[in-house]
């Protein structure tokens, strides 16, 4: 029951929390003990533990009740995730900490890497389910994994929120580490990356820094998009790109988006990542998403009825961490009560996420602007460059497509007089969505945040 229950709650937080906040400081965390209206949540250091309590305690009191747990109290004790009696947790210095507690907090010639975490054993081929939206990136990881290095050098995967990019980068680095336990496979969040140079410079460890990145066989660094706006860390990832790719070591990068649309970007890196293959992830179909609810509640020890995997399966259509998260939710509701996951209890638990969110139309038009990075006005005015009219006509798109409205409000939403202007524009994203990927991803994204 702890089990399934904090699995719900981590499920939840990942959704409210970015990811590199997730996997700093709630990825190894578990729920130890569950008595007389207090739990005990297992940490795996002293750094952990207190962010935990003193940023996020109320959040996870806040996901715990909505999961039908209200603890009087929520305690964070350093834990070992080994079986060990209750008095030999030690909430002490680190000198007392395991060794998988002390690996968090390694130290290199004084540099101490405090944030990274490294590969997740659970992300790997074997439970990555493939689908006509990303069965290309999964062949091109695979044949990673046989000729690193080689063929498709740097891989560079980008695509939606939540479609699995970074359980298959992480699976890659996982069959190779697998292989060869002793090949030099670094794998690091772009957020993390830039916090350790931070440190580096802070520290003057800067070559230490480097020398750990440029040594390493197989680089995979999720999230690039974040480096936009840095330059100094893009021209440190610049050289260690450089070095790497000169010793035929193998690189892989995700990103929400291609190399182009990232704002900010040195041309010499958007080059570079293109020397490779760049391959785009869709959202999963109907298919694929009732495949990954099958995979995951067997995981869990869970044969879900027919009925039940297609009702998930269609409550949530673009993101798989969300749709593990509404699993997760309802696995813990019936074990908590000791009820079957029959659909009756799954819409009804589950009954406010299928209703969409109400969105205005102002709203899309906002997030619109924000996506292109342009401002409201610009959108609404009467200018017509390329950069402004491109953006309007996507917003009258997804004016049309998500919320139905008529032609002649389109038009006086946008700020036009004529109608036929937002008929020719929703007719001509129609059509570019067929071929042109950057339309595409940018229409999928901007739909992802207004429901988000």
């Amino acid at each position: 029951m702890q089990d399934g229950l904090w699995q719900a709650v981590l499920g939840e937080i990942e959704l409210s929390i970015s990811r590199a906040s997730y996997l700093t400081w709630f990825k190894n965390t578990r729920l130890l003990r569950q008595k007389d209206n207090v739990l005990v949540v297992g940490v795996p250091n002293v750094f952990i533990k207190h962010q935990l309590e003193s940023k996020y305690s109320q959040l996870v009191v806040d996901v715990l009740s909505k999961n039908g747990v209200n603890p009087e109290k929520v305690e964070y004790k350093i834990h070992s995730f080994t079986p060990i009696p209750d008095n030999e947790v030690d909430d002490g210095p680190l000198v007392n900490l395991t060794n998988q507690a002390v690996r968090t907090q390694t130290t290199t010639g004084g540099l101490t890497h405090t944030y990274r975490q490294g590969l997740n054993e659970r992300y790997t081929f074997e439970n990555f389910v493939v689908g006509s939206g990303n069965e290309l990136a999964y062949a091109a990881c695979q044949a990673i994994t046989q000729l690193p290095g080689d063929k498709y050098n740097p891989l560079y995967l980008y695509g939606g929120v939540g479609i699995g990019k970074t359980h298959l980068i992480q699976a890659v680095g996982n069959s190779f580490k697998n292989a060869d336990p002793n090949l030099g496979v670094v794998y690091i969040s772009t957020e993390q990356f830039v916090q350790e140079f931070v440190d580096a410079l802070r520290f003057k460890k800067t070559s230490e820094f480097s020398k750990h990145y440029r040594s390493a066989d197989v680089l995979i660094v999720d999230d690039i998009q974040f480096i936009a706006g840095k330059e100094k860390m893009q021209e440190e990832f610049f050289h260690t790109f450089n070095a790497l790719y000169q010793a035929n070591k193998q690189i892989i990068v995700s990103s929400d988006r291609t190399p182009g649309e990232i704002p900010t970007l040195e041309d010499r890196l958007r080059s570079r990542f293109a020397w490779g293959m760049t391959i785009d992830m869709q959202t999963p179909d109907f298919e694929t998403r009732c495949a990954i609810v099958q995979t995951k509640s067997l995981s869990h020890g869970v044969s879900l009825p027919i009925d039940v995997v297609e009702f998930l399966s269609g409550l949530v259509q673009s993101n798989v961490r969300e749709l593990e998260g509404v699993l997760n939710q309802l696995l813990a509701f019936c074990e908590m009560r000791e009820l079957d996951p029959s659909l009756a209890v799954a819409t009804s638990l589950l009954n406010s996420k299928s209703q969409p969110r109400h969105v205005s139309p102002r709203q899309v038009v906002d997030r619109t602007a924000r996506h292109f990075q342009i401002s409201v006005d610009e959108i609404l005015g009467p200018k017509r460059d390329k950069d402004i009219v491109v953006p309007r006509q996507v917003a009258m798109y997804i004016l049309r497509s998500e919320l139905h409205l008529s032609f002649p409000k389109i038009a006086r939403e946008l700020g036009r007089k004529d109608h036929t202007t937002a008929i020719h524009s929703i007719d001509k994203i129609e059509k570019e969505l067929a071929f042109d990927n950057i339309i595409k991803s940018a229409v999928t994204e901007i739909k992802e945040r207004l429901y988000a």
